[in-house]
């Protein structure tokens, strides 16, 4: 009887949660598909601002710009921005982020430069602490970051850049590649790099059409114009990434979850009903029992 019972309170137990996993799903399911449809929405300005940067730089011949010029005197410091999440439950999403990162910091160690530490996310935050790695600022967008809330950010770190008090910026972040792929990634925010694919249009197959490009204003002050906006871009689309990936991780975990949860059930379901057939012979044994001692 204490078995049956036991199993039972167990059944409800793996019932519940499989119903609160379901419901997570469902949630992560719909925050997906809404920051999926945004990344989307931005990624094609991200990629054609650094496009165009891109030409402008290859064809500005002399000119240059600080925020793709290495500091004319190292600070000795680089700056690691991490994108983690806020909440558990997605998965090897913040382990992987995490890890990468502190390979982001070995790698600053082995440059001989101090490193930096900036966080977003709560599980970033707590990860730092744990390790003993003080953080400088601690930075919450929520689940639906807008460019005005990430912009501030990219413009203080450009000017602490050209004020020479970092060498570099990455952004260790979880790039979101398909449904079934998100890979850890860290961005060299600043300097920042211009694409080697656009420089290549440079060569002599395509200098029949350099005749075409005609800045208006100089290169110079294109480069002032688009390279900030290139980097606030650039940032965003990393936090919009992170959001898309955690999403999709939290989704697949809370699926996993409940599937696991559905096959516990069907077993402890078997389990039940073969401790209540044990329970029903056992009864049905003493009353036949009972009986022939009467006769």
């Amino acid at each position: 009887m204490a078995q049956i019972r036991e199993i039972k309170k167990r059944m409800v137990a793996v019932r519940t949660i499989q119903r609160i996993t379901k419901t997570m799903q469902m949630i992560a399911t719909a925050k997906f598909t809404a920051s999926l449809a945004r990344a989307k929405a931005s990624r094609p300005y991200m990629e054609r601002i650094r496009e165009l940067v891109a030409e402008v730089a290859a064809r500005a011949g002399d000119e240059s710009h600080p925020l793709c010029l290495a500091p004319a005197k190292p600070a000795g410091k680089e700056l690691i921005l991490v994108i983690a999440s806020d909440r558990g439950l997605c998965g090897a999403y913040n382990g992987h982020v995490l890890r990468t990162s502190l390979i982001a910091l070995k790698g600053v160690k082995s440059r001989n430069a101090e490193s930096v530490v900036e966080t977003i996310g709560k599980k970033a935050t707590a990860f730092f602490k744990f390790q003993k790695i003080p953080v400088v600022q601690k930075h919450q967008f929520g689940d639906r970051p807008t460019f005005e809330m990430v912009e501030p950010l990219a413009e203080r770190l450009m000017s602490e850049y050209l004020a020479g008090q970092y060498d570099a910026c990455r952004v260790v972040y979880m790039k979101f590649v398909s449904n079934s792929k998100q890979v850890p990634e860290t961005m060299q925010l600043l300097p920042m790099r211009v694409p080697a694919a656009a420089k290549s249009n440079t060569t002599s197959d395509t200098k029949s059409s350099e005749a075409l490009y005609d800045f208006s204003p100089n290169a110079g002050e294109l480069l002032n114009e688009l390279l900030p906006r290139a980097v606030k871009i650039s940032l965003f689309q990393a936090v919009i990434d992170a959001i898309v990936s955690e999403n999709v991780m939290r989704m697949i975990a809370m699926k996993a979850a409940t599937d696991n949860a559905s096959g516990i059930a069907k077993s402890l379901h078997r389990s039940y009903n073969r401790a209540r057939q044990g329970r029903i012979t056992t009864e049905l044994t003493e009353i036949i029992s009972g009986a022939a001692a009467l006769e």
